[in-house]
């Protein structure tokens, strides 16, 4: 009996033991993969870096490629911002792969893990730039297209001017014409009648009745 419960006390021990070394195996696991992750978070701070001093190049790159935009058409522009969608359509399916077989990557080593994280830096940059670029493309769009109506409105103008120009002519014709009339009529007047009272009857009656222009009354 005594044999048999010491042998049921060791069985237990070892299923303990057992169950123990289980849980170290986890915990070690655990502690492993947490590692991984800081040495990611590492490397993504020194691929950032590199980012910035490549940002600035492609600035640079940019510059030169809007000075090369100004020269294009309006219909080219319309063309290279379709083939600009495709292209990051395209570069949208890559990121996708990528992120992918970084999933698989991360427990198999982390060497090919650094490449592909440069490669996807490398894509976002890209994409990014070409989101730059079709954003200044609408803006050029829309100021040409302002420009179009600003010379438009100089052109309402001038018309308009000269419109105002011909009215003040007529209108001055109009009133040398009717002053004209005035003056005869009142000479007229005046040598017919010779008694003072009936002149300036007639003076008054002229300025309000005769005197008047029929197309602009005075």
């Amino acid at each position: 009996m005594v044999v048999m419960m010491m042998m049921m006390m060791m069985m237990v021990m070892m299923m303990v033991m057992m169950m123990m070394m289980m849980m170290m195996m986890v915990m070690m696991v655990m502690m492993m993969m947490v590692m991984v992750m800081v040495m990611m978070m590492m490397v993504m701070m020194v691929m950032m870096m590199m980012v910035m001093v490549m940002v600035m190049m492609m600035m640079m790159m940019m510059v030169m490629v809007m000075m090369m935009m100004m020269m294009m058409v309006m219909m080219v522009m319309v063309m290279v911002m379709m083939v600009m969608v495709m292209m990051v359509m395209v570069m949208m399916m890559m990121m996708m792969m990528m992120m992918v077989m970084m999933m698989v990557m991360v427990m198999v080593m982390m060497m090919m893990m650094m490449v592909m994280i440069m490669m996807m830096v490398m894509m976002v940059m890209m994409v990014m730039m070409v989101m730059v670029m079709v954003m200044m493309m609408m803006v050029m769009m829309v100021m040409m297209m302002m420009v179009m109506v600003m010379v438009m409105m100089m052109m309402m103008m001038m018309v308009m001017v000269m419109m105002m120009m011909v009215m003040m002519v007529m209108v001055m014709v109009m009133m040398v014409m009717c002053d004209d009339d005035d003056d005869d009529d009142d000479d007229d007047d005046d040598d017919d009648d010779d008694d003072d009272d009936d002149d300036d009857d007639d003076d008054e009656d002229d300025d309000d009745d005769d005197g008047h222009c029929v197309l602009f009354p005075q």
